[in-house]
């Protein structure tokens, strides 16, 4: 990769007009970081422990520079991005319920803890939680566990009765673990295993109470933030067909499809700065965070296939074939953004906008 190349793949993403140089600098440093990952998880988690402390919390007046940062990471290296997403998740949704990450269990003394959070469900597992005289226990497969036997700590949902969810704090080196690491196949994000773990007797310290975890205003707000994610990696495809038209003569096509990319990205750098500013201003709660969570990621998400495809028109088969790095964001990020459940995430809006949403185009706008 030549100079120019490294310099435009490690430049910060805005969501707008630049910020100021201090910010500026921020980014580049942390992009320039991320660069250098390319997929190894030690150099990832290194790079999310760094900055996990630095680095302005969800919903305190800085989450715009919050999803700069993110999508700059993204744009640079995806693995990097979903290691330093789940870090910086854990470390907010332990400040809402207002622990001290240092007072829980685990880690090994003078070692910085590292932090992912385990909170799908799926058919056929199930994760239980029991209370004793000697305290919380859970047992049960746990599914999407990424990077279980990297960690050194997680936050995990466990089932307290047959309709409530709590969510807890576990010590990933304790005994009754089990990663079932040799699960995962995927092409894309493959260092970054996010396999089921098996639980058995596992002590762990709960979280507040039952559902506090799905019912705070940040589990929308961290959605949005796992959609910055995304909008950062189409922006490292984008600039791979930007650079394309830059060294051979453009024809009308390629043009056009990168000025089809520049539209579409644009317009989600704008409504993610627009949902940052309603997620400061506290308007971003209940069911205006449910929306403003669900239409930000399904913009996003649609942009994302759509500058995937398009950069696959205009560039032909070359980069994917023979560049490693660009063949691999490709990978990574169609298999990140599947984290969107396309129709099914849309039917849902659907069904919030009928519980007493807006009328689409009128009624109170959630940003």
């Amino acid at each position: 990769m030549n100079q120019r190349n490294f310099d435009s793949e490690s430049a910060p993403v805005w969501l707008g007009a630049p910020g100021d140089r201090e910010s500026s600098e921020q980014l580049r440093v942390v992009a320039d970081e991320a660069l250098l990952v390319t997929g190894d998880t030690g150099r990832a988690l290194r790079l999310a422990t760094h900055h996990g402390s630095r680095l302005p919390a969800i919903g305190e007046g800085n989450t715009r520079h919050l999803f700069e940062m993110l999508a700059t990471v993204s744009a640079a290296d995806l693995s990097a991005a979903r290691v330093t997403d789940g870090h910086l998740a854990a470390l907010s949704v332990l400040g809402q319920a207002s622990v001290e990450p240092a007072q829980l269990p685990g880690g090994e003394t003078g070692r910085t803890r590292s932090w992912g959070v385990f909170a799908a469900e799926a058919r056929g597992t199930r994760l239980d939680a029991t209370e004793s005289e000697q305290g919380w226990r859970l047992d049960g497969l746990k599914p999407w566990c990424s990077l279980a036997g990297s960690l050194s700590n997680a936050l995990v949902t466990a089932h307290t009765s047959s309709d409530a969810l709590r969510l807890f704090s576990v010590d990933l080196a304790a005994p009754g673990i089990t990663v079932l690491e040799d699960t995962w196949v995927g092409r894309g994000l493959p260092s970054i295993t996010s396999g089921p773990v098996d639980f058995r007797g596992v002590p762990a310290v709960a979280i507040r109470e039952d559902d506090w975890y799905f019912n705070r205003p940040g589990y929308a707000w961290g959605g949005i933030g796992v959609a910055a994610c995304w909008f950062g990696g189409a922006v490292g495809i984008a600039r791979r067909v930007f650079r394309g038209a830059q060294d051979w003569p453009a024809d009308q096509i390629a043009l056009a499809h990168l000025g089809a990319i520049d539209v579409t990205l644009s317009a989600c750098g704008g409504v993610l700065a627009a949902a940052a500013a309603s997620i400061d201003d506290g308007t971003a709660t209940g069911q205006a965070g449910a929306l403003l969570a669900a239409r930000v990621r399904g913009l996003v998400a649609r942009s994302v296939e759509e500058v995937i495809a398009r950069a696959g028109h205009a560039l032909g088969p070359w980069p994917l074939a023979f560049e490693a790095r660009h063949s691999q964001r490709v990978a990574d990020l169609e298999l990140y953004v599947r984290q969107h459940h396309a129709e099914r995430d849309e039917a849902a809006l659907g069904a919030l906008l009928l519980d007493g949403g807006p009328v689409p185009g009128g009624g109170p706008s959630p940003w």
